[in-house]
């Protein structure tokens, strides 16, 4: 056997080591299904949609805003919709490091994704919107994003027969306008839900619907003493729906204060809304800027404490994980993927 063979067999017997002692100190063999969720899981299981007493989802409602949400002649120069930056094949996000407007303008943030916006009760990353029909016009009157001229807007749709239609069906003795417009795409993003991950499906009772190693990775990500996870991505939706400075660094001259700019309190200088961990497979790049590419870089980010500790929050400190720890947090993390629905564009009312 060559010195390079043995390296590799050495370090295969390394990590089983760990995984063994992980294990050991849990009480379950490496060898044994995850344990069976308690009652105590519970709390991670999301209850019913909620829904504004003004604005309660009916189909014709989700039929129209889907119209709407995948519409580019609702931008400025009719080349963007708000699926664009929210695509479904791309997690209800985009993929980038940081947002694309109009004209290719590169944005300073990250897109965040639409799954599962319906239970956030703030929103954007400095949490500027305070409902979801508010934030669904925030892009379109970005001069940066959508630039979409209203004006034009409201008048194309009242000119075309089959938008009529739909909101007549959809909003009745309602006028075709902002609101409504905002209305019917909040209608339509509130179907945007992942609940049924393989977790939840454990959560729920099937105690075979995460691996051994996932279930170490919920440990790490609960355990105050190891992630320490919980204490920002809260049940059920993996969001605190608060705003925390977890030492990103950036470039000099492209600060971002973040929550500050809304509300000023010292504590809150580049703090940015905690994202839900629901698909959070499927949305990287990650954080506020796009910095971290993978969840492992997410996680080592969290290790070592952040990177500009200047103003960082409380909660982020340096963690005592090993690399079977990461790897388990990350097998975790992929375990909060729900089913992907389809979501093929729709026939746009001509």
């Amino acid at each position: 056997m060559s010195l390079i063979e043995k390296s590799r067999l050495m370090a295969r017997v390394r990590v089983g080591v760990l995984t063994l002692a992980a294990c050991a100190a849990m009480g379950v063999s490496a060898f044994d299904a995850a344990p069976k969720a308690t009652a105590d899981d519970k709390h991670w299981l999301l209850g019913p949609v909620p829904q504004p007493q003004d604005n309660v989802s009916t189909p014709e409602r989700v039929e129209l805003g889907r119209a709407l949400f995948f519409d580019p002649r609702l931008s400025g120069n009719g080349t963007l919709s708000c699926a664009t930056c929210h695509n479904p094949a791309l997690g209800w996000s985009d993929g980038l490091k940081t947002g694309v407007g109009i004209n290719g303008t590169v944005l300073g943030r990250a897109t965040p994704t639409v799954v599962n916006t319906a239970y956030n009760t703030q929103f954007m990353w400095d949490g500027r919107k305070k409902s979801l029909e508010d934030q669904a016009l925030g892009p379109m009157k970005t001069p940066e994003e959508m630039k979409t001229d209203f004006g034009n807007a409201l008048t194309m749709l009242q000119s075309i027969p089959g938008y009529r239609e739909k909101f007549a069906r959809a909003y009745p003795g309602e006028p075709i306008a902002e609101e409504t417009v905002a209305k019917a795409i909040a209608a339509f993003e509130r179907t945007v839900v992942s609940n049924d991950s393989r977790f939840d499906r454990w959560v729920a009772g099937d105690a075979g619907a995460i691996t051994l190693q996932e279930w170490r990775g919920y440990q790490v990500f609960k355990d105050p003493a190891k992630g320490n996870c919980m204490v920002c991505h809260a049940p059920p939706n993996f969001t605190d729906n608060g705003y925390h400075n977890i030492g990103i660094a950036h470039a000099k001259g492209a600060e971002d204060l973040g929550r500050f700019n809304i509300r000023k309190a010292a504590v809150l200088k580049g703090a940015f809304k905690t994202p839900t961990l629901r698909d959070i497979e499927l949305t990287g790049p990650y954080f506020h800027n796009g910095t971290a590419v993978t969840l492992m870089d997410v996680v080592d980010h969290y290790a070592r404490g952040g990177d500009d500790r200047s103003n960082v929050s409380k909660d982020v400190r340096t963690l005592e994980l090993n690399q079977q720890d990461k790897l388990d947090l990350v097998a975790f993390m992929k375990a909060l993927t729900g089913s992907q629905r389809s979501a093929s564009i729709p026939a746009l009312p001509q």
